[in-house]
């Protein structure tokens, strides 16, 4: 299966393992929640899925690659005990708390979250003298004489045998122990993660022209030669932070992330052209409706490397705006639900309900339960009704309605973004339309556009006459389910 398809499939058995019975009790015993074995390539994403996981069940985690550790600081360290037995004192071996128990335990204290994910990567790669720990840990829950704590569930990882030499085996009495799920590379299914993550548009635009390029692991005459998700990612990363710094990218700074000479040789080429396109074509220009018609004229003669390249432009102008206005609307939202939790308890003091609303933040804060967007809207909010002066000597519908006037200042400036958005999006698709037509990269705008969620939620939300007209052409949305839906039968 695919990355997604693995992190849909470990989401519903934490949901399953989690559940309780009307006593309370899990649905499923503790000692018949079978472990997860997540097997697949390095560098696809198995650790973030657990971080989502972990946030979109509001649970805890706990995340440790094993090949960082020894025996001791796994199963604990030895300590001699003295005990009586019928009458006569031995001393006895006994062993301090697993550091990886211990952790869990660390973790539901300074959380509060009693119930969690304890993830164990590159299981299968250990030395051999903690391989018997991780198969009694697999088979029985346990490091030394120490239980992982009841509700957190056990999700390992690790590397198929062809790209890690140091892979072990798991035998026939630990697999039928644990739930195996292997994972391949995907580059569609990372695609939609990359456009949500809003990797650099440069990036998905390449690998749009050459998906073969996603994912490579080979052996040269030089030595390894790789690829991977976790590159890429990476890399878009520190090309955002280089652009906006005007620092100098070379082809030796590409091959830091993406360790296969021939490609990062295309990619830093490709990188060049982009950045060529990005200022010849005028992406600002387009979004608000002023194409010249030497940019058309362009666009007829051009290559499709070229048209796609501008498809991806013109798609990464319209999701920096949409993640503005998202920003805006969920900060917006945000700050009605504490005027409308204020409302409903007016008698008390405006200070009383800003100290509950940064306690409420605080605590999911530390309970690490917000993305870091989520964090900037809090801060947001919180920052702003902090500034309200409210004179507690008035009435209590004065005193609210006194607290109002920047939420709505607020408000109309997420409302003229609304209409600019909505505007950008129109003139996006008629520049589509006069430059591609019908053609492949009016399929390419429509598909890539909708993969962001932010993108999608607006779409939605809102009325675009030129957006239905080619959603539905297309065969996204209804009209792609039954066309599936009939295929299948």
């Amino acid at each position: 299966m695919n990355i997604l398809q693995a992190k849909n499939e470990i989401k519903n058995t934490v949901q399953a393992y989690l559940s309780k019975n009307s006593f309370g009790e899990y649905e499923i015993e503790t000692k018949n929640q079978r472990p997860l074995l997540l097997i697949g390539p390095p560098g696809i994403g198995k650790t973030q899925i657990m971080e989502q996981i972990a946030k979109e069940c509001q649970i805890g985690l706990v995340s440790y690659t094993i090949t960082h550790h020894t025996r001791q600081s796994a199963v604990g360290l030895p300590f001699i005990q003295e005990k009586k037995f019928q009458g006569k004192t031995y001393s006895i071996t006994e062993y301090t708390m697993s550091e990886i128990i211990a952790s869990v335990y660390s973790k539901m204290e300074d959380t509060g979250l009693k119930e969690g994910i304890l993830f164990i990567d590159e299981i299968n790669c250990v030395s051999e003298t903690l391989a018997p720990t991780m198969l009694q840990f697999l088979q029985n829950k346990t490091f030394g004489n120490q239980k992982v704590p009841c509700g957190w569930i056990i999700v390992a990882a690790g590397n198929p045998s062809e790209y890690n030499k140091s892979v072990r085996d798991f035998d026939v009495v630990t697999m039928d122990r644990i739930r195996y799920i292997h994972v391949e590379t995907d580059y569609y299914v990372w695609k939609e993660y990359a456009i949500s993550k809003h990797i650099h548009p440069m990036i998905l635009s390449y690998l749009e022209l050459k998906p073969n390029h996603f994912y490579t692991v080979s052996t040269s005459v030089d030595g390894m030669e790789f690829v991977t998700a976790r590159g890429w990612e990476d890399l878009s990363y520190l090309l955002y932070t280089y652009e906006k710094m005007h620092l100098e990218i070379s082809q030796d700074t590409i091959y830091e992330y993406l360790h296969h000479e021939d490609i990062a040789e295309d990619v830093f080429a490709y990188y060049l052209v982009y950045k060529k396109y990005q200022d010849d074509y005028g992406i600002d220009d387009i979004l608000q409706g002023n194409v010249s018609s030497t940019i058309y004229a362009r666009l007829l003669q051009a290559d499709f490397d070229e048209r796609v390249s501008v498809v991806n432009l013109v798609i990464d102008g319209l999701l920096r705006q949409v993640n503005l206005y998202s920003f805006e609307k969920h900060c917006t939202d945000l700050w009605f639900r504490f005027l409308k939790e204020y409302r409903k308890d007016m008698d008390s003091s405006y200070l009383d309900h800003t100290k509950a609303f940064m306690s409420n933040y605080r605590d999911k804060l530390q309970a690490e339960l917000l993305s870091v967007s989520q964090k900037h809207e809090y801060e947001f909010v919180l920052n702003n009704i902090q500034k309200v002066m409210v004179d507690e000597s008035l009435d209590p519908k004065s005193r609210f309605d006194s607290c109002t006037k920047p939420f709505f200042e607020q408000k109309e400036k997420m409302e003229k973004l609304d209409s600019q958005l909505k505007l950008e999006i129109e003139n996006a698709f008629e520049f589509m339309e006069n430059a591609f037509k019908n053609g492949q990269e009016m399929t390419i705008f429509v598909t890539n556009l909708t993969m962001s969620s932010e993108m999608a939620l607006y779409l939605s939300s809102h009325t675009i006459d030129i957006y239905e007209k080619y959603k539905q052409l297309l065969l996204i949305g209804t009209q792609k389910a039954r066309l599936l839906d009939e295929l299948a039968h």
